[in-house]
């Protein structure tokens, strides 16, 4: 650190020659900590005071990551030799938090240092990554130095903003300049990935072939929740783990996770399970060949944005539980959209109380009017179907026996059906809500093949012995892609009356 890049008017309020020596002691104390990020982190922020409050230091994990930093950037035999750290944890450990003590370091120890950051969605850049990366740079002490924006972070010196700066950049495979572009010759390159699982294996070779400057500070972090155990994110532990300082961190051991949340997961799923794995253990997902819906397509669904077409149908699928601890729950789903229209469940002990159980049905159905619902009639759904037709003549009630025929004869049964169709939308692009329990059930399930070699989807009771846990919401989800349905263009108020915008008798 050379100089402060600040082009910041001198308060008027303060002598100018102790503003001057202020400003000195600043550089200079902020010059000691090029090569100790941890150091830095220590005095540059407000520890223990506002939003800091009760908080004395950056967490355990991250003060080993920085000290890595520093340790790497001290030593003159790998000063010069790329850095590269992967992190894979559960989720809640501070992950944003420490990226953005590590950016604001690199850029405040170091002349026309360059940052880039990108993310596994430009959702989660914009709306998750940046904005903590932001926080942070408002909260230090040197905060005046730079000038932050939606989309980068730059030198308030007017002849270095375009080369001392962090850019927020979205990643495509199509479009990898960017990541092409990385070189800083003789000065200090910092290369960010959040929630690295998910950005594509070309982006990594495209930014890890441009990072061979010579002479130059070169750190490569990827952070990320472990959600495929596919991938370049995944090699950094496996294939290249000899190239990269690699970490797991287990929720569980930081400080200010959720640990009674952690406790329950734990109950729920068992320590040893994917969903606990991903989450709280930072460990990936085994590689089942048995499991029909993979870990990080639920991922990338509970993540991506929620959107449907104007001709898309409301479509409405109920799942009745048979009594005891088990669910009734009703799911909507408009085109790839399930997240808009939030389901509702009901405890199945209500089930034995027929009328208030089927008063409740009504009730949420009507108020949505769907173009189709779709009912699970196996054992005690069907009089229920049959109740709701009774009371809701305008509005088609279809029943749905799980054990009953596929239309594919590539599948053993209906459920097997509905849950492949559910199982490709995901891959297609639905949009699911962030719902630990509803991650667990479509992530349970496994398939085989029968003596027929069809398709053959795990039993609901197996599921339930082998996991402890009756996948009801899961079910009522699959029960939406039962048959297509087609947008009405008729009211239920008025039963099949086709309505029309055209008026014969309008002049």
């Amino acid at each position: 650190m050379s100089r402060s890049p600040t082009a910041s008017p001198r308060p008027a309020s303060a002598p100018s020659a102790e503003t001057d020596d202020l400003e000195a002691q600043l550089v200079d104390d902020i010059g000691s900590f090029t090569h100790d990020p941890y150091g830095y982190a220590l005095y540059a922020y407000p520890w223990g005071e506002g939003e800091l409050k009760g908080v004395d230091g950056p967490r355990d994990w991250q003060r080993d990551v920085m000290n890595d930093i520093g340790g790497h950037l001290s030593d003159p035999e790998t000063r010069h030799q790329p850095l590269m750290i992967a992190v894979a944890s559960g989720h809640g450990i501070g992950k944003s938090a420490a990226i953005s003590m590590i950016i604001d370091w690199a850029m405040s120890t170091c002349d026309d240092c360059k940052v880039v950051v990108t993310a596994n969605t430009e959702n989660q850049l914009r709306t998750k990554t940046w904005p903590e990366v932001s926080k942070w740079r408002r909260l230090s002490i040197v905060s005046h130095w730079f000038t932050t924006t939606a989309t980068a972070i730059a030198a308030n010196d007017a002849e270095h903003s375009r080369s001392w700066r962090a850019d927020a950049v979205p990643w495509s495979e199509n479009n990898t300049e960017a990541f092409a572009g990385l070189h800083n010759k003789g000065k200090r390159i910092v290369l960010i990935f959040d929630e690295a699982s998910n950005i594509a294996d070309k982006v990594w070779e495209v930014a890890e072939g441009a990072l061979t400057d010579e002479d130059t500070e070169i750190i490569w972090i990827a952070f990320g929740n472990p959600t495929r155990n596919v991938g370049r994110f995944r090699e950094c532990f496996t294939r290249y783990k000899h190239r990269w300082n690699a970490r797991q961190v287990d929720s569980r051991t930081v400080d200010g996770t959720n640990k009674q949340q952690i406790a329950k997961w734990a109950a729920d799923y068992g320590e040893d399970s994917d969903f606990f794995r991903v989450r709280v253990r930072g460990m990936f997902p085994r590689a089942s060949s048995l499991q029909l819906i993979p870990t990080d397509w639920v991922a990338e669904a509970i993540r991506r944005e929620a959107v449907h077409g104007l001709s898309d149908a409301l479509v409405c699928g109920i799942d009745i539980a048979r009594g005891g601890d088990d669910d009734n729950v009703i799911r909507f789903r408009r085109g790839l959209d399930a997240r808009s229209i939030p389901k509702i469940k009901i405890p199945g002990s209500e089930t034995r109380d027929t009328t208030l159980f089927i008063a409740k049905v009504c009730t949420v159905v009507q108020e949505h009017r769907p173009d189709a619902v779709f009912v699970d009639s196996t054992g005690v759904g069907g009089p229920v179907a049959d109740q709701l037709r009774r009371l809701m003549p305008g509005i088609a009630i279809i029943d749905i026996n799980f054990a009953s025929a596929s239309p594919d004869a590539h599948y053993a049964n209906m459920r097997t059906y509905m849950w492949w169709r559910l199982r490709e939308s995901l891959r297609a692009g639905l949009a699911i809500d962030d719902d630990p329990l509803l991650e667990a059930e479509l992530t349970s399930p496994e398939y085989g093949h029968n003596q027929r070699d069809q398709i053959a989807l795990e039993k609901k009771d197996d599921i339930k012995k082998r996991l402890g846990i009756s996948p009801d919401d899961a079910d009522a989800l699959a029960l939406t892609f039962a048959f297509p349905v087609m947008k009405s263009n008729h009211t239920h108020d008025q039963g099949s009356a086709l309505l029309s915008e055209y008026d014969p008798f309008r002049s």
